[in-house]
């Protein structure tokens, strides 16, 4: 498991490099308009989207969890605790496939539980400017 930390950019190389140097690793993804980094040491998954007029910095936070079964105990949790806005299945989305969990906190910040079932899928969504990962 690995909190994951989604921001809007305004230029993408810039980030892209800045992070880079910062963290001491290189994209495990990039495209168009969009960036991860895959964190070991601190584990953290670091999503960029380039949006130069957004108006947050943060586009959202998330938990990426590895199996499938931590994922359906989150949501359960989730459930339980009446905090889950909504589920998605095999959602394509930041050029991953991927099952998730959303929750909203009072002031209106979306955090999603996810796991990636394809990390590389052949057909690709264009890029998604809105919280989707």
């Amino acid at each position: 498991m690995r909190l994951q930390l989604a921001l809007n950019v305004r230029d993408l190389n810039e980030a892209v490099a800045f992070y880079s140097k910062l963290f001491g690793v290189t994209p495990h993804k990039q495209r168009d308009g969009y960036a991860n980094f895959a964190v070991q040491n601190p584990p953290l998954k670091l999503v960029l989207f380039e949006d130069p007029a957004a108006t947050e910095r943060l586009n959202h936070l998330g938990v990426e969890v590895f199996g499938q079964s931590e994922l359906e105990a989150a949501t359960e949790r989730l459930a339980k605790a009446d905090l889950l806005v909504h589920e998605e299945k095999q959602k394509a989305c930041c050029h991953a496939v991927q099952n998730k969990s959303w929750a909203r906190e009072p002031q209106g910040l979306n955090w999603e539980w996810y796991r990636i079932t394809d990390d590389n899928p052949v057909a690709e969504e264009p890029p998604v400017r809105e919280a989707c990962c």
